[in-house]
């Protein structure tokens, strides 16, 4: 088991390389593989001089924005189908991303500068999470062991963001012809002003250290939830955990780049179908793959239509829909 854990993670490491790799060669001008090793040294040492060295530069720092984010969105999947028990939960699940929404669509629609619109947005996303617990902290510290105790937190986080939905409508309907397009790709997701920070991957390294710890008790919620208390496993504690870190992961990520959908439904969804339900494997690869993902999903929104360039979550939609209807279809025949 442990062999082949590691043979598979090694495997999703370098598909993540690759993908790194192919994002920075990849573009209006394609990079010849020659001449990478020299501007990659470049970058490294923080002068890039030559063209290639200065184009590689800007193509990796998106590429590792759109790694960080995937890997949030997915691994914040996987927590939150172990939180809420059930497949069909996503990181937007809960109207976290709609609260980001409403804190950047605001400070875009005040004319605020790209750090305010960001720090909007994570306060939006915080602020709904922080309401979100106090709405049902009791079913939380209880584990949500009791029957409708899930329903009753997913309903709250339902109408928490139909609430956001809302506001959003309200903004974008006020909203003058000049600042509409950029609120509208920020909605849809796009990485192509994002920046390298350094708080998303904390956040990301901070959270998979957690989750790994955590991997055997969420391994027997998940299979034996009602016996869970009594195996040792302390199911409210374990529970606020997952919440406050799915959260805080969804936050980072959708203020990095907007509201990406599919990667945290779909990703785990062929973590799980290709490796098995143990999340000590699980959880790691699901980052990894999602991750790669959306670096992948990047590079093909930014080459296809070249020089003209698509939305991010529009290619991560066109992707997750077919590959989520198949999922469905062979659950379904299993």
């Amino acid at each position: 088991m442990r062999h082949r854990a590691t043979v598979i993670l090694a495997v999703l490491i370098l598909l993540a390389l690759a993908s790194l790799l192919l994002a920075g060669m990849i573009g209006s001008i394609t990079l010849p593989v020659s001449d990478l090793p020299s501007a990659l040294g470049e970058v490294v040492r923080g002068t890039p001089l030559t063209m290639t060295a200065t184009l590689l530069d800007l193509r990796l720092g998106r590429a590792l924005t759109a790694f960080v984010t995937g890997a949030a969105l997915a691994l914040a999947g996987v927590m939150m189908q172990a939180l809420l028990r059930n497949p069909l939960a996503d990181p937007y699940v809960l109207g976290i991303s709609g609260g980001a929404a409403v804190g950047a669509l605001a400070a875009i629609l005040l004319m605020c500068a790209a750090w305010m619109i960001d720090a909007a947005a994570f306060g939006g996303a915080v602020s709904v999470s922080m309401l979100l617990y106090f709405l049902a902290r009791r079913d939380l510290r209880g584990g949500l062991a009791a029957e409708g105790g899930a329903s009753l937190l997913l309903l709250t986080g339902v109408i928490l963001s139909s609430g956001c939905m809302a506001l959003v409508t309200l903004m974008l309907s006020i909203a003058p012809e000049s600042r509409l397009r950029g609120m509208v790709f920020w909605m849809i997701g796009d990485l192509s002003g994002a920046q390298v920070r350094w708080l998303p991957w904390l956040v990301l390294v901070g959270s998979l250290v957690f989750a790994l710890r955590a991997a055997r008790a969420i391994n027997v919620v998940a299979l034996h939830a009602e016996a869970a208390a009594t195996l040792g496993v302390r199911v409210g504690a374990l529970r606020q955990r997952l919440f406050f870190c799915s959260g805080l992961l969804t936050a980072s990520a959708v203020t990095s780049a907007g509201s990406i959908g599919f990667v945290g439904l779909i990703v785990p969804h062929a973590c799980r179908f290709a490796f098995g339900p143990d999340h000590r494997l699980l959880l790691p690869a699901a980052a990894l793959a999602g991750g790669a993902f959306l670096v992948l999903a990047d590079t093909l929104a930014r080459t296809v239509l070249a020089p003209q360039q698509l939305p991010v979550g529009v290619v991560t939609a066109m992707i997750g829909v077919p590959i989520f209807l198949f999922q469905l279809h062979h659950i379904r025949r299993k």
